[in-house]
């Protein structure tokens, strides 16, 4: 549970530091967690990104503040951590429905959000299908972009669509979706759209040639209609296999999907039976 325990103790340092300057490295060192996996964690676990959970307890603090204090909205909005009026107004107006303004002269309904508790139920036990696999260097041709953690799983998706719309399928199909922080500094990660690549092959414009180093990985299964099969399995992941494993950890700042060949399924990634794997590399504690 040592992993479960350091998210916990990551909520309770944000919530002890809201109005300070937070960062996912800061928090990650705290509570001893590359910030790498401690962004994947903290996604997977609680549903927000770090940053999308400290903005989140951020406006509901302020609106809280708004309606039971008489500070000025400039001197709120400056202690959760926006620097104008403006940028205030609109953040605090996406997530409360109404103006800061409104809320102080009319007295409007505001939203809470509270803080995440991470509790410890036995759930019974659970099985979770994996291999570990000792896999040697190897070379892939592919489309890459890096991106910001914090809209990933919004801007990830676009990515794949863009690849597509704009012809990019016919020189690398998307075997490998491939997320590359080798710092595991956890601020960006690199992302490639990525097929084998042969040696000596010519690499066309627009795509580059990047080498998976020799790692243990392990090695998980997921079957059934995409996305939700696979963020399934990356739930699990997270929340059963990671802090039950008493013999591995995770080794490096790599994360590899592979896709089958959605043709050979007769409705293709929507099928029930489409396969997919998540690769975690690994090392023995």
């Amino acid at each position: 549970m040592e992993w479960i325990q350091s998210i916990s103790e990551a909520i309770n340092y944000i919530e002890e530091n809201l109005t300070e300057e937070l960062s996912v490295e800061q928090i990650a060192k705290e509570v001893h967690i590359s910030p790498f996996y401690f962004q994947k964690g903290f996604s997977m676990l609680c549903g927000y990104t770090v940053s999308e959970y400290i903005r989140l307890r951020r406006l509901a603090l302020a609106g809280s503040e708004l309606i039971s204090t008489d500070r000025k909205i400039i001197d709120i909005a400056l202690k959760y951590g926006y620097d104008s009026p403006d940028s205030f107004t609109k953040a605090f107006t996406r997530f409360h429905g109404v103006t800061p303004t409104t809320v102080r002269k009319n007295g409007a309904i505001i939203k809470s959000f509270a803080p995440l508790k991470i509790s410890f139920t036995l759930k019974g036990g659970f099985t979770m299908d994996y291999k570990i696999v000792e896999k040697e260097a190897f070379t892939v041709i592919g489309a890459s972009r890096k991106f910001p953690y914090e809209n990933a799983k919004q801007d990830v998706p676009k990515f794949w669509a863009e690849h597509y719309r704009t012809g990019g399928g016919s020189t690398v199909c998307g075997v490998y979706g491939i997320n590359i922080d080798e710092s595991m500094s956890g601020g960006e990660f690199e992302y490639l759209i990525a097929d084998e690549y042969r040696e000596g092959a010519e690499v066309p414009k627009g795509f580059v040639t990047k080498t998976i180093p020799a790692l243990t990985w392990a090695i998980f299964p997921c079957r059934g209609k995409m996305p939700e099969s696979m963020q399934e399995v990356n739930q699990k992941i997270f929340s059963e296999w990671l802090p039950n494993c008493k013999d591995y950890e995770f080794a490096a700042g790599y994360c590899v999907e592979l896709y089958d060949d959605a043709s050979s399924y007769p409705n293709g990634v929507q099928d029930e039976n489409y396969y997919t794997e998540i690769w975690i590399p690994v090392k023995k504690k």
